[in-house]
């Protein structure tokens, strides 16, 4: 199999690299930067090749030789949609890790296309969605009948550039909720909760556009979706408070631009300490108009390892079922897929 990781360089790129090695794969790298991919070519004894997404032709004939691109080089607004029209140019199968709803939303409306070329069109293939689109499969199947979904992230050991750079694109914009089917701009978190950890620990969250809003609801057709991240109180309320003042100025082209280059010099993402020792929670219940419910919890790796191990075993597990269509990570692969990432566990309450 021959495969390609497209945004090599960056912090989640070099993770994906090294894991792949691990479990016996040598991926072509690629990227848009010559020097940096020629470092990382001699360092890992790869193949490398450097292209930018701008220009549809370059594009496809980079990839007309592969089955299969990752694409881990966010934002991924602007880097997305031309890597999926030169995978559907060519045939070849495309995976992301995003976060952005929009561009979820934009991968599912090639569900047609990708049908028709018979070839897997799969955003979010990292913990951007995986653990928790999962997770809403497993208790949406023990709910008939469901109505409403909630999920919740607890655990963050820290934000890399890309991630960061991803939410500055987002920020601007709606801050998504799912009600009645549809998405609707909602407030700064208008909701919140606090729940009991499976290491007993109590933690607070607030409602967040985190990328279930889209996934969940393809995967699970659950009309009204609530997500949840962990947040300080006090920094839930400084958020409400600030957020109506950054959105506007995010709206700013320099202003964003200054803030993306801020975090390319400061947001070096989890020390590896922290990636090999951290847990993260994630929190699902389903929920039908007579009151059945059922909850469960998912304790799992920090989530930049997580990304690396799970996007390997995406490409594993695509290049062996070949699904095809704009699918969900959960639609792909099934509801227990997550449960293939190492000291990963998943509990009822």
């Amino acid at each position: 199999m021959r495969w390609m990781i497209y945004g090599s360089t960056g912090y989640t790129g070099q993770l994906v690299i090294e894991e792949a090695i691990k479990r016996g794969h040598r991926p072509i790298i690629a990227g848009r930067n010559p020097d940096k991919l020629d470092v990382l070519a001699e360092k890992y004894d790869l193949d490398y090749v450097a292209f930018h997404l701008d220009d549809a032709t370059t594009v496809a004939e980079a990839i007309a030789d592969v089955e299969i691109v990752y694409h881990a080089a966010g934002p991924f607004i602007h880097t997305s949609d031309p890597m999926i029209r030169a995978c559907l140019a060519t045939n070849t199968h495309y995976l992301d890790i995003t976060g952005e709803i929009n561009v979820f939303e934009n991968t599912f409306s090639y569900d047609d296309a990708a049908r028709k070329v018979g070839i897997a069109l799969i955003s979010g293939a990292g913990f951007d969605v995986v653990p928790s689109d999962c997770m809403s499969a497993y208790v949406a199947a023990k709910v008939p009948g469901a109505t409403h979904l909630e999920t919740g992230i607890f655990g963050f050991a820290g934000a890399s550039a890309g991630t960061t750079k991803s939410f500055l694109e987002m920020a601007p914009k709606n801050w998504w909720s799912r009600r009645d089917g549809e998405l609707i701009n909602g407030d700064f978190g208008a909701e919140n909760i606090t729940l009991t950890l499976p290491n007993g620990k109590e933690r607070f969250a607030m409602s967040a556009p985190w990328g279930d809003l889209s996934v969940a609801y393809r995967t699970t057709r659950i009309p009204n979706i609530t997500s949840y991240l962990e947040m300080k109180p006090t920094l839930a309320t400084l958020g409400r408070i600030g957020y109506p003042i950054g959105k506007l100025l995010l709206k700013i082209a320099p202003v964003r631009e200054f803030a993306k280059s801020m975090a390319d010099r400061f947001m070096n993402g989890p020390s590896e300490e922290a990636r090999l020792t951290k847990q993260t929670y994630i929190f699902a219940r389903a929920t039908n108009p007579s009151g059945q419910q059922a909850a469960a919890w998912l304790t799992t790796l920090e989530p930049y390892q997580y990304t690396a191990k799970i996007g390997v075993l995406a490409v594993e597990a695509l290049a062996q079922r070949q699904p095809i269509g704009a699918l969900t990570p959960a639609q792909a692969f099934g509801a227990d897929f997550t449960l293939q990432v190492e000291q990963t566990t998943r509990q009822d309450v």
